[in-house]
């Protein structure tokens, strides 16, 4: 079968669905199957002047909505680039954001389009401040959950509560097939070492919706108990100026390094003790498998696919989202007893290499695209 991934990000950005699809793409091909990767890259801008028509809403009542125009500019702009470098023949396309999926349809009627909903682009921006909940942006965006499932051949997204989220806006959630993320063991290579001081470590964009003032808070309520530690924080985004004043206003100055952007850093982390994210939203939260793939001891929040991930208390712990003293109270169980965080290290470890192997997305994968061969 000759397959096309259809991704927004080029496969070189980092994080997520992106860094994702070139592992499961090396391993369809080891297994003899042809697939290609397509995106658009980030110097294509403003070329697209096709109209776009919508089928089960009127595209037009959003006219004139800076965010909404330039999504859609965006999506002329991927018609555009799909012209003009994709000639290839595909059995199925395989989208991994709703932009690609609906191109590809439009540009490949007949052929079997199936797109897996990673991540909800509204809810980022709801939560990072830049859209109102139920305000204009909103609802386009929500908007495109049903022009999707009338479009599309199949839809599958990344857990069940990105699942449940998404059934308002479309009339069949039973038939979104879901298939956690999955990860290449072998890049993950955890190290035994002894640190005298806890080293926490958290991996994700710097933006609100990751809750990392809320860490911070912690943080300093950690301090205040006597507790030593150093957090490290790798990724980089439109907060991290307001992150580092916060840190001084807290007295954590000497406590916080500030990376910056790391390609990758699943390198780096199995020197560490704590993965700690205290994300307000997250549809998955592939950095939790990862952490715990590097034999890290997992704290996150109780939303969407971290507490799927998470059992508490067993391989990982869970406190409530924007709870700093809660979070504060999880990061102390674990520094201050080496044994118990060595524990929900290794259990943490163990249903990662189990759960969320890549060996499993391809098995679970090369299923749903032999059956829709049969199908068609």
């Amino acid at each position: 079968m000759n397959i096309l991934q259809a991704l927004f990000f080029p496969p070189e950005q980092p994080g997520g669905v992106s860094s994702m699809v070139p592992y499961i793409q090396d391993r369809f091909t080891k297994l003899g199957w042809q697939m290609e990767l397509f995106s658009l890259p980030k110097r294509v801008r403003g070329k697209g002047q096709e109209d776009i028509v919508f089928e089960t809403f009127d595209v037009t009542e959003f006219a004139g909505n800076p965010i909404v125009d330039k999504y859609l500019q965006t999506f002329r702009d991927y018609i555009w680039w799909t012209r003009l470098r994709n000639k290839g023949s595909y059995d199925i396309i395989h989208a991994h954001h709703p932009i690609a999926a609906l191109v590809m349809k439009q540009l490949y009627p007949d052929t079997p389009v199936m797109m897996t909903i990673h991540s909800s682009y509204e809810r980022e921006l709801i939560l990072n401040g830049k859209i109102a909940e139920n305000g204009p942006e909103h609802q386009f965006l929500t908007k495109l959950y049903g022009e999707l499932e009338v479009k599309l051949d199949r839809l599958l997204t990344v857990s069940e509560s990105f699942r449940a989220y998404i059934s308002p806006y479309i009339k069949d959630a039973d038939q979104i097939k879901v298939i956690p993320n999955g990860f290449d063991e072998k890049r993950f290579k955890p190290i035994a070492h002894e640190n005298a001081v806890p080293q926490l470590i958290t991996v994700c964009r710097l933006v609100p919706a990751k809750g990392l003032d809320v860490l911070l808070h912690a943080c300093a309520e950690l301090k205040r108990n006597g507790h030593p530690f150093v957090l490290h924080i790798i990724g980089d985004g439109p907060i991290r100026e307001e992150l580092e004043q916060l840190a001084v206003e807290l007295d954590l100055y000497d406590d916080i390094i500030f990376y910056g952007y790391m390609l990758h850093p699943e390198e780096f982390m199995p020197f560490f003790d704590i993965f700690v994210l205290p994300s307000r939203a997250e549809a998955f939260g592939s950095v939790f498998a990862e952490a715990a793939l590097c034999w890290l001891a997992l704290v996150g929040t109780n939303v969407g696919g971290i507490a799927e991930q998470i059992e508490d208390g067993v391989n990982g712990l869970l406190v409530p989202p924007e709870d700093p003293v809660a979070l504060a109270g999880a990061l102390e169980k674990l520094v201050s007893d080496p044994i118990y965080r060595y524990n929900i290290a290794r259990s943490g470890w163990d249903k990662a290499k189990k759960v969320y192997s890549l060996q499993r997305v391809i098995s679970q994968l090369k299923k749903v695209y032999l059956s829709y061969k049969t199908e068609v």
